[in-house]
C-alpha cells in the first residue's frame, strides 16, 4: 500500500472475522487508517460478527457500511457518472429505487404542468392611451 500512496484501506471480504479482520488489523498496525465494511461481508454466526466488531473498535479500525462508502466516494449528483452511482445505491438499498422513481415522477408532473400552463398576461408599463 505504501507504494501506491494510499493511506486509507476500505476492506471487505467473505468472512468479516477472517477476510476483513486480519487485513484491517494489519493495516492499523502499519499506521494506516482502516475501514471495515461490515455489511459487505458476513460470518457464520452473529456471535462471530459481534466479537469482530468489538475487536475492530478496540484496535481503532473504523466499522462502516457499503452505503456510507458509496456516499463518501459519490459526494455529489453533479457528475457524469451519476446514473451509474444511482444503480449502485439500488443494489445496496433496494428501496432507493422507489425514491428514484418517485423523484422522476414528480419531475415529469412538474414539467407537464409547466408546459400546459397558459402564458401569463403581459403587463403594460404605461397607462392605456398615454
Amino acid at each position: 500500500m505504501r507504494e501506491t500512496g494510499k493511506k486509507t484501506p476500505v476492506i471487505t471480504g467473505v468472512w468479516t472475522s477472517v477476510c476483513v479482520m486480519f487485513p484491517a488489523l494489519d493495516a492499523k498496525a502499519a499506521s494506516f487508517k482502516g475501514y471495515a465494511v461490515m455489511d459487505a461481508s458476513g460470518d457464520p454466526s452473529e456471535f462471530a460478527s459481534r466479537i469482530t466488531l468489538a475487536r475492530f473498535t478496540q484496535a481503532g479500525v473504523i466499522p462502516t457500511s457499503a452505503n456510507a462508502v458509496i456516499c463518501e466516494v459519490h459526494r455529489t449528483w453533479n457528475r457524469p457518472d451519476a446514473a451509474e452511482l444511482a444503480q449502485l445505491y439500488t443494489m445496496v438499498s433496494p428501496n432507493y429505487r422507489a425514491v428514484m422513481e418517485s423523484y422522476d415522477k414528480a419531475q415529469a408532473v412538474a414539467r407537464a404542468k409547466a408546459d400546459s400552463a397558459p402564458a401569463a398576461p403581459r403587463r403594460q408599463t404605461a397607462p392605456v392611451g398615454v
